[in-house]
């Protein structure tokens, strides 16, 4: 009588570990790194896209557009270099780096100079919103980062709606744009708010998927 509880526990130890067990739905790591250095690099229509986006973005600051935002953030391609940077294979963390670098600084000097050209300088409230990073931010970041490594290392989920979804939960563009507002209209409170929210997002993505690696047990290539 005293092995039955036991033997339940056992069970229910087992049907849990299979419930969450990733191994049958795993995607090959060589597939799941090379998505992510597809997605890592800066240039031509990466570089375009960003730009257009932040444009998309920064006018839905401007109207208040909540709707205009999250599009904004559908479109845009700046999750890649901050996923690749959580990899620890130290080219790819190279290449990540100097993309985001890039991502970073275009993004910025776009949102710059259409805050500097628009007509209306009024902050809004979804752009406020962006100025005053707070310990919910970091917990956003944190899971939907892990949720993203998840994805991209799952067969089934890889194309779907994860990763638009950790794009828009996370919120990466609209600190950028709301930098580049602060920027053009010498708020420096806004502006480097905004930019302490953007590297507080990205860092613990990155975090989260450097964490995601390894409890999926990657292999140092």
């Amino acid at each position: 009588m005293e092995n039955k509880p036991k033997k339940q526990r056992s069970y229910l130890n087992l049907f849990i570990r299979r419930l969450l067990s990733m191994k049958e739905d795993k995607a090959p790591e060589e597939e799941t790194i090379a998505s992510i250095k597809a997605g890592i690099d800066f240039r031509g229509a990466n570089l375009w896209i960003l730009i257009f986006a932040i444009f998309v973005a920064s006018l839905g600051l401007n109207t208040n557009s909540a709707a205009v935002i999250i599009g904004a953030m559908l479109i845009s391609p700046l999750m890649g270099p901050i996923v690749g940077v959580g990899i620890y294979d130290f080219e790819l963390l190279k290449r990540a780096f100097r993309s985001f670098a890039t991502a970073t600084i275009f993004s910025v000097l776009t949102a710059t100079f259409y805050f500097a050209i628009t007509p209306i300088n009024e902050a809004q409230s979804e752009l406020l919103a962006r100025t005053s990073p707070t310990i919910y931010d970091v917990l956003i970041a944190l899971f939907g980062g892990l949720a993203g490594i998840v994805a991209l290392c799952s067969t089934g989920q890889r194309g779907g709606n994860v990763i638009p979804g950790v794009a828009i939960a996370t919120a990466i563009m609209p600190p950028l744009c709301t930098t580049g507002f602060g920027l053009a209209t010498g708020n420096w409170l806004y502006a480097a708010g905004a930019f302490y929210l953007y590297l507080i997002n990205s860092i613990f993505i990155a975090l989260a998927t450097f964490v995601g690696v390894n409890i999926l047990d990657f292999k140092k290539k």
